[in-house]
């Protein structure tokens, strides 16, 4: 192609490229939350959906797509076009994943240059709970409980090096300790699992668990912060204690990378004014999730550099079966 049609081409995609920011969307939304009902992905994603959905003028349907830790739902969006029409709402998982399938000789199911970070929208500690009529009253009495009879203590997590996992294998590395993994398809299910006793302990946000420990159901023993939280102030960190196992867990949203400029322009756009939609800040308030948004360009630095961290978490765990 000459010059003069090359420059005649790029003419010619312009206004469509505009035209398809006007009129996006055309159509419904598919927001994809990689887990089951009930954990964090999925109570952010549900309330944030229908104030996006107000804005954009289309429905946002909240999609559930658990297994594999979150990684089957992230590789369907990983390959999905990147039209803006399927969107992700992840957590620190989706940096995870890749180096946890290099680690244990699986090829990956995706690679995190296949998304295009649009917003952060929470980011919270783990709390490491029990049972109420759990034998332990510490994170000591558990330790010490744990080095008696190894592997036997068994705890709830997304899956496999899932953000839970990786939050709870991080505790267990640090204090010498081997715990029973038992993996679930998302939050809910862990909960459920140590609801009905069928785990002893998890690891879980505050917010996903605070009715819980409200009713007393949960006896939580430790976060996993730099801080003790607001809403757990008798509650001591891992670190004052002495284990070095700060972990966050922070949701995201997430889209194809390739996502046109005018379409990702928008959606920052919509994305930022329902995070500080009254009715969306109230729904995660409610739940103890306060929103702690960034925009793409702070979202991204910040996802690469957790990305850099959980593969040195991962990597300092090992190989787990």
């Amino acid at each position: 192609m000459n010059r003069g049609l090359a420059c005649f081409a790029v003419a010619l995609l312009c206004p469509l490229a505009a035209l398809a920011a006007d009129n996006y969307p055309s159509r419904p939304i598919t927001l994809v939350v990689p887990f089951s009902p009930g954990g964090v992905s999925d109570t952010t994603a549900r309330p944030l959906a229908p104030v996006m959905a107000k804005r954009l003028g289309q429905p946002v349907i909240v999609e559930n797509r658990p297994g594999a830790g979150g990684g089957v739902g992230m590789a369907h969006v990983a390959k999905a076009a990147p039209d803006g029409y399927t969107l992700m709402m992840a957590l620190a998982s989706i940096s995870a994943i890749p180096p946890a399938d290099k680690l244990t000789g699986k090829t990956p199911s995706y690679s995190t240059s296949q998304f295009a970070a649009i917003a952060r929208i929470s980011a919270d500690p783990t709390v490491l709970v029990v049972r109420d009529d759990a034998p332990w009253k510490s994170v000591r009495e558990l330790v010490e409980a744990a080095k008696v009879k190894p592997g036997t203590i068994s705890f709830s997590s997304s899956g496999i090096y899932g953000t839970t996992h990786v939050a709870m294998e991080r505790f267990a590395h640090a204090a010498g300790i081997k715990l029973l993994h038992v993996p679930y398809g998302g939050g809910g299910e862990q909960v459920t699992a140590l609801l009905g006793g069928h785990v002893q302990a998890s690891t879980q946000t505050y917010g996903n668990i605070s009715g819980h420990i409200k009713s007393g159901k949960f006896k939580p023993l430790a976060v996993q912060s730099a801080e003790r939280l607001a809403s757990l102030p008798d509650v001591p960190t891992l670190k004052e204690l002495g284990y070095d196992a700060e972990y966050y867990l922070w949701a995201g949203l997430f889209a194809p990378t390739g996502l046109p400029e005018p379409v990702m322009a928008k959606l920052r756009t919509v994305v930022k004014e329902a995070a500080a939609d009254p009715a969306f800040v109230k729904a995660m308030t409610g739940m103890g999730t306060p929103v702690q948004y960034l925009d793409a360009p702070e979202f991204e630095a910040f996802w690469r550099a957790d990305e850099r961290h959980q593969t040195q978490i991962i990597n300092s765990i090992g190989k787990l079966e």
